[in-house]
């Protein structure tokens, strides 16, 4: 199935979880921010949230800095 994600066509395997797409991004142990559709999902409910085809998935990652 396919997602946006950061704007960009990303292909997925059917039913995968939040959890599942960070992973595959390498950035499970990064500070980071993610919205599916315009609505944040707390990291304690990435392994809940499925994603469908179509969604629009933004990852943002928290630089430090000053």
């Amino acid at each position: 199935m396919e997602i946006q994600l950061n704007g960009e066509p990303h292909q997925l395997s059917p039913a995968q979880r939040l959890t599942e797409l960070i992973a595959e991004l390498k950035l499970s142990d990064k500070a980071i921010a993610v919205a599916v559709n315009r609505e944040i999902i707390p990291r304690s409910r990435w392994a809940e949230h499925a994603l469908h085809a179509g969604d629009k998935v933004d990852v943002v990652r928290a630089i430090g800095g000053g």
